[in-house]
């Protein structure tokens, strides 16, 4: 059992999903950052000064009579957060997809051969009337 987590630890599948996984929680809180101090500020300040993070529906109490709130202003910073992470990595994968299909398309066509120019044309021609007053 330790040899096939051996093996699997060592694949190099497994190292791409870790660092994978490094870069997007950093990525995460870049994004995070981004949206708490640089976009919703302005967007809360268009809006009259309301800082999202603070707005909120009341439920009601609770049993020590603390206030029971549905912190909708949260929701709306994780949902620009996610989109704007779900717009980079649409990004990333366009790009990757619109390469690969590049290189598969290369790979695919052999290089056609150039149009033969004025000059060789009538060459030819010239080559096929000689063999035919040969013959």
């Amino acid at each position: 059992m330790l040899q096939e987590f051996k093996e699997f630890a060592v694949k190099g599948n497994v190292l791409d999903m870790a660092v994978g996984i490094i870069i997007g929680a950093a990525f995460g809180t870049v994004v995070q950052s981004l949206v708490n101090d640089v976009i919703m500020p302005p967007i809360g300040l268009l809006l009259g000064g309301v800082d999202f993070a603070e707005i909120a529906i009341p439920v009601g109490t609770g049993p020590e009579g603390e206030a029971v709130t549905i912190g909708i202003g949260l929701f709306i910073n994780a949902l620009v957060s996610f989109l704007i992470v779900a717009f980079a990595v649409f990004l990333i994968v366009r790009s990757f997809n619109r390469l690969k299909r590049r290189e598969e398309v290369a790979a695919e066509e052999p290089a056609a051969e150039p149009e033969p120019s004025e000059e060789e044309k009538l060459l030819r021609e010239i080559r096929d009337l000689l063999r035919t007053q040969r013959a």
